[in-house]
């Protein structure tokens, strides 16, 4: 078996979407020119990557590759949510097997939203029909996959800087009794002092911070910044549950820093800690870093890594 996760940077926003021109791109694209070349093929692949990978030219040449090598493979976009953690971790995964008869879930052409589903079962959601590509990369996306990016359309700010679909659509997802609520992940016993948010971050993200509870069924993705940086890294817990966001956020920008540090403290404010990202990424409780491994070295550690079950239940899929 062969397990990829080659560098996302080519294939995102931020990395400039230098695709198969990125250097950082050379060590996988060395591994599709050898692959056809083995004298004893790997019987499995599983691949993953970031959103945005599936539209890629890179993406074009494994699927090129890997059907002329005769793998028969299916392609998704699945997050944590899927299997009931409150996390959301959007990402490609593909997962291919040297056989001659297709996966009984296969759908060529199209990327699938979540895991395979019996007979018996509802069909599975599809996200993009490969085929129409070329047409989607001018037109750009039409959907917003995380809670924490806005929507674009003039839709009104409501509180802090969030349309009313996007407040719409956390309070479904904290509906959602088939995702578990993020106190079943949190730690027992730590000195949360420690990971409040200092007051000068208060005041520079208020309006930008994706603020949970522990009764909540959702979070961000915590990426390598998380502790770092605030804007678009992860969520952060509200630890005072009685107290009421929209009553500490009303008229907020009319207030003095003293007055706007007073209030935003009412929420005690915190950063999920590393063990608790490890909880929602799926390692077990027996996980633990070294103990010289400094704060910002494990989050940024977790922020480059996978949600263990998801990879579980997509070898077990590959292999059954």
């Amino acid at each position: 078996m062969i397990l990829m996760s080659p560098p996302c940077q080519p294939f995102t926003r931020i990395g400039l979407q230098g695709d198969v021109t990125d250097p950082r791109t050379n060590s996988f694209l060395h591994i599709l020119d050898i692959l056809p070349r083995l004298q004893k093929l790997p019987k499995y692949i599983l691949l993953e990557n970031v959103k945005g990978f599936e539209m890629s030219s890179t993406r074009d040449l494994l699927i090129q590759t890997i059907e002329n090598c005769g793998f028969q493979y299916q392609e998704f976009l699945l997050s944590p949510t899927s299997l009931g953690i409150p996390n959301s971790r959007l990402r490609y995964f593909l997962i291919a097997k040297l056989q001659p008869e297709p996966f009984p879930f296969q759908a060529p052409g199209q990327v699938l939203m979540e895991f395979p589903k019996t007979e018996s079962e509802h069909p599975p959601k599809y996200a993009i029909n490969a085929e129409k590509k070329t047409e989607e990369k001018k037109t750009g996306p039409k959907i917003c996959f995380d809670s924490s990016t806005q929507c674009s359309g003039k839709e009104a700010i409501l509180f802090k800087l969030e349309t009313a679909g996007e407040i719409d659509r956390k309070h479904q997802q904290d509906s959602d009794l088939s995702v578990r609520m993020l106190k079943d992940f949190l730690e027992d016993d730590i000195d949360k002092h420690s990971f409040f948010l200092p007051p000068k971050s208060l005041l520079r993200y208020a309006l930008l911070l994706d603020i949970v509870k522990p009764t909540s069924r959702r979070s961000m993705c915590f990426t390598k910044g998380y502790g770092r940086y605030i804007e678009g890294t992860g969520s952060v817990l509200q630890t005072t549950e009685d107290v009421q966001i929209e009553n500490i956020y009303k008229s907020l920008t009319s207030l003095s820093q003293e007055e706007k540090i007073m209030r935003l403290s009412m929420l005690q404010l915190r950063f999920f800690t590393p063990k608790e990202i490890a909880n929602l990424l799926g390692f077990p409780p027996e996980f633990g870093f070294p103990e010289m491994t400094t704060v910002k070295q494990r989050y940024r550690l977790l922020g480059n890594s996978l949600n263990v079950h998801v990879v579980a239940k997509l070898i077990k899929i590959l292999c059954d």
